[in-house]
């Protein structure tokens, strides 16, 4: 004969949260089954139903202003010779090139950053498993000491709890916010690897091209040395004039010790974004310095939402945080589900009568309702609820800065070009003058002292073209960084349609 066993009480995890243990029907026979849910009626039906249908809130629109055109980019600018992907060979430069493409390879924190978000892609492939049926087998051969009998007990308990008010959509948008996260970061390294790598180039370069050139001078310097020594000992220039001569013959020295160094950072910089412990004996060849000419930009706004991965991290934080916040949200509200649980037990340890083995079987709802705790999970879903408004404003701020970051590397790029071919048009300049004094002084109508000098101040023109050249060529660099411009992760590896936020 089957008796029913009542709903009882039981403690639950959460303190002020009353769980509702499902209905057990119990037989000393065997199992038995029953359905508790016959019992609640159509309107306890209506109302699971009604709980069902509820779904997440809509997500936070992120509407951010954007210029409708640059305002440093000049009027005539030309289209680019260089898009997002690839813009580093404008500067025209093979070496550059496979530096950067053994870089995307071999760079250590790029590796790392994809190990993340491999990780992430993971446990985002699993983002619903929490609200899925679980299942526990366990067995219990603990004795009483009280009792003239032991028991072997062994069974199992399913609870599959209801993903409602939204939970199950909540779930997956933190995990994608997660896996966007994990990917941007990715991007991220990508691009500050690419900009690092041709900023440690150009550098690398033009401290070659500098040393170049100062070598040029201190050789003049000591020729003018010479000469006004040899014109001191026919009485034709003073002592001070020498010494002058001296001074300048040491400061063409010293100078070079700046870009002697330059070349060894930029060199050592180089083999730890390629992955290795030595640059190449090739690096610290001369060679020419890499120049972008006559290139311009333009490129629309739109570019930076799409590219920069600063903006898809931010976006990343909003979806992330519109998720905790609706599942906290759902938190206040009652968690339902449906358990069941089966055990049997035979007496291993018969003292005074025999017992055959005895079965019990339960099914019902399971409803854990709070209570006492209710203000709290309410607190924590409207500081969830600010952390969510504080996201979306991190989101506009994010797109302001990129805006300004790009705002003034065009200016940047724009004055510096008109300072590149100012120097320029005065390098060819003393370089005409040079070659006249030379050419008077095989004449016999200049000194040599006179060649020299032009030399020096052609050399100190030439460091001057030089040095606004690679600046130029930095604040290239710092346009596509802001831009995010590099080789960029594509797709997902789970095949995971991503949940973007409406912009």
């Amino acid at each position: 004969m089957a008796k029913l066993v009542h709903p009882r009480l039981i403690p639950s995890s959460a303190p002020g949260v009353i769980a509702l243990s499902p209905l057990a029907l119990y037989s000393s026979s065997g199992i038995a089954t029953y359905r508790p849910w016959l019992r609640f009626g159509p309107a306890s039906l209506c109302l699971a139903l009604a709980l069902a249908g509820c779904s997440a809130a809509p997500l936070p629109e992120l509407k951010p202003s954007l210029p409708t055109a640059w305002r440093n980019l000049p009027a005539d600018a030309r289209p680019p010779q260089a898009d997002l992907r690839d813009w580093w060979k404008a500067l025209g430069d093979p070496q550059l090139d496979d530096l950067i493409d053994r870089a995307l390879g071999n760079n250590l924190e790029v590796a790392q950053a994809a190990e993340r978000l491999r990780a992430a892609r993971i446990l985002n492939g699993h983002r619903h498993d929490g609200y899925l049926p679980s299942l526990s087998l366990r067995t219990n051969d603990v004795i009483d000491p009280d009792t003239s009998a032991s028991f072997f007990v062994v069974g199992f308990d399913a609870l599959w709890e209801l993903p409602l008010f939204g939970t199950w959509t909540n779930a997956g948008r933190v995990a994608q916010g997660q896996e966007n996260q994990a990917r941007a970061a990715l991007d991220g390294a990508r691009v500050s690897l690419v900009a690092e790598v041709a900023r440690r180039w150009i550098e690398l370069r033009t401290a070659q091209q500098q040393r170049v050139g100062l070598n040029a001078m201190r050789d003049a310097a000591q020729e003018k040395v010479r000469l006004t020594e040899l014109r001191e000992r026919l009485r034709l220039s003073p002592a001070a004039e020498v010494a002058r001569a001296q001074a300048e013959l040491a400061r063409a020295q010293a100078a070079l010790a700046e870009p002697n160094q330059a070349i060894i950072a930029s060199a050592q910089q180089l083999a730890v974004l390629l992955g290795q412990n030595e640059p190449d004996d090739a690096w610290l060849q001369p060679g020419p310095q890499p120049q972008l000419g006559d290139w311009q930009v333009t490129h629309a706004p739109g570019d930076l939402l799409r590219t920069r991965p600063e903006i898809a991290a931010a976006e990343a934080e909003v979806l992330r945080t519109a998720g905790e916040a609706g599942l906290s949200q759902a938190d206040v509200y009652p968690h339902l589900g449906i358990g069941t649980s089966l055990q049997w037990s035979t007496n291993i340890a018969r003292n005074h009568r025999v017992h055959t083995g005895e079965g019990i079987f339960s099914l019902g709802p399971v409803i854990d309702v709070p209570l006492f705790d209710w203000g709290q999970r309410q607190a924590a879903a409207d500081a969830k609820g600010h952390q969510l408004q504080a996201a979306v404003l991190a989101y506009r701020q994010a797109v302001l800065q990129g805006v300004a970051e790009v705002e003034t590397a065009m200016g940047d790029l724009e004055q510096l070009r008109d300072r590149e071919t100012s120097l320029q048009s005065a390098f060819d300049a003393l370089d005409r003058s040079t070659a006249g004094a030379r050419k008077r002084a095989e004449l016999n109508l200049a000194s040599t002292l006179d060649v020299q000098d032009s030399l020096i101040e052609q050399q100190r023109a030439q460091l001057e073209l030089i040095n606004a050249r690679a600046a130029r060529d930095l604040a290239y660099v710092s346009l596509y960084k802001a831009l995010g411009g590099a080789p960029l992760s594509t797709g997902n590896a789970d095949g995971a349609t991503r949940d973007k936020v409406a912009r």
